[in-house]
């Protein structure tokens, strides 16, 4: 019993040092994009190996001079894992699905892409456009299970900008919508 209550004040002296509240909020990085700022608010205690696995690639610069390449108007924009010649960058081992979590997939949500395997992702998040709470958890192994980490705290008028941008083949926008630099605000 003192095992238990020495780890639960251990985790929840952390989140105190990280600025956690409500949803572990406090936590921002800001997503500098050529059309302009998103500030997004993360939730380490919802989302713990999410939002540690998208700060260790915050932190390394991976996100620097990579492109939101997947853009469909009325659903999500995707980037955070392609250059602008769509060299797929070298990523970390994937992480496991925290969709259970109890946050939905609402407008302004960001979350983390993978393929059909569930414990598939890696780099890749997507922030909604609308409400996609069909890609909320129903089950540990469902297809559609997407770990919300974040959400847009400033910024959605880019969103939704990138959101209306014009795309090619393959849902790419026409004219590459780059992520300059990704940092951890202060």
């Amino acid at each position: 019993m003192k095992r238990v209550a020495f780890a639960l004040l251990s985790v929840l002296g952390l989140l105190s040092l990280l600025g956690c509240r409500d949803k572990g909020a406090g936590m921002k990085i800001v997503i500098d994009t050529n059309l302009g700022k998103i500030t997004a608010e993360l939730y380490p205690d919802k989302a713990p190996a999410t939002v540690s696995n998208v700060l260790a690639y915050v932190d390394e610069k991976f996100y620097d001079d990579t492109i939101f390449h997947r853009v469909i108007d009325g659903f999500m924009i995707q980037g955070g894992g392609f250059t602008k010649s769509m060299a797929q960058k070298p990523t970390k081992p994937p992480v496991k699905n925290e969709a259970d979590n109890g946050l939905s997939n609402t407008r302004g949500t960001l979350a983390m892409a993978r393929t059909m395997v569930p414990d598939s992702a890696t780099c890749q998040f997507f922030i909604n456009l609308v409400d996609n709470t069909y890609l909320d958890w129903d089950n540990p192994r469902s297809p559609s299970a997407h770990p919300v980490f974040g959400e847009v705290a400033e910024g959605m008028d880019i969103v939704d900008r990138i959101g209306k941008t014009k795309v090619g083949r393959n849902d790419r926008p026409v004219n590459d919508i780059v992520i300059k630099k990704a940092e951890v605000s202060e």
